[in-house]
């Protein structure tokens, strides 16, 4: 248990926000050079995961997906498309609703990017070394189970809406 009376290196919440600073910081170096921001990098890398599921998300999708605001994925969404990397598709079962996937040049961008950042995350968990993988894993239980899984997520909301 933490103890929020110790002090910052014995507080759980301090340094998970201290690490997520420091990859925040890491893999914005990184992409710096692709014209990418962390941002837009994760966008694509959700695109990606979802179109090798033949799925096409909307924004608020992406956002739920992501733990993002919905402005912000809006307007990163505009910055993307802008750039060609990313276009709207119009839901089939809904017209007002569009829907996002990723352009030839999105997917080509997203690929490079993916090894940098790659890259990045080897050398920022190599302190860690074989244990890497189990801090992952770590990581993985610590989210809550709703967020694990977005379809899921989607289908609990299908139904309770129903």
């Amino acid at each position: 248990m933490t103890d929020q009376r110790g002090g910052p290196q014995e507080n759980a919440g301090f340094l998970l926000w201290r690490l997520t600073m420091a990859w925040r910081a890491q893999a914005g170096a990184a992409l710096r050079p692709l014209g990418l921001t962390h941002t837009e990098y994760v966008l694509l890398a959700l695109l990606s995961w979802h179109s090798r599921d033949g799925d096409s998300p909307t924004q608020r999708e992406l956002a739920d997906q992501g733990g993002l605001d919905q402005m912000l994925v809006s307007k990163t969404a505009r910055a993307l498309a802008a750039a060609g990397l990313v276009v709207a598709v119009p839901d089939p079962a809904d017209g007002r609703t569009a829907r996002m996937a990723l352009t030839d040049d999105g997917r080509a961008t997203f690929q490079h990017a993916a090894v940098t950042v790659g890259e990045a995350h080897q050398q920022f968990l190599a302190p860690l070394g074989e244990r890497a993988g189990a801090f992952i894993r770590d990581l993985q239980q610590l989210l809550p189970a709703t967020t694990r899984d977005p379809r899921r997520r989607a289908r609990r909301d299908e139904r309770t809406r129903s």
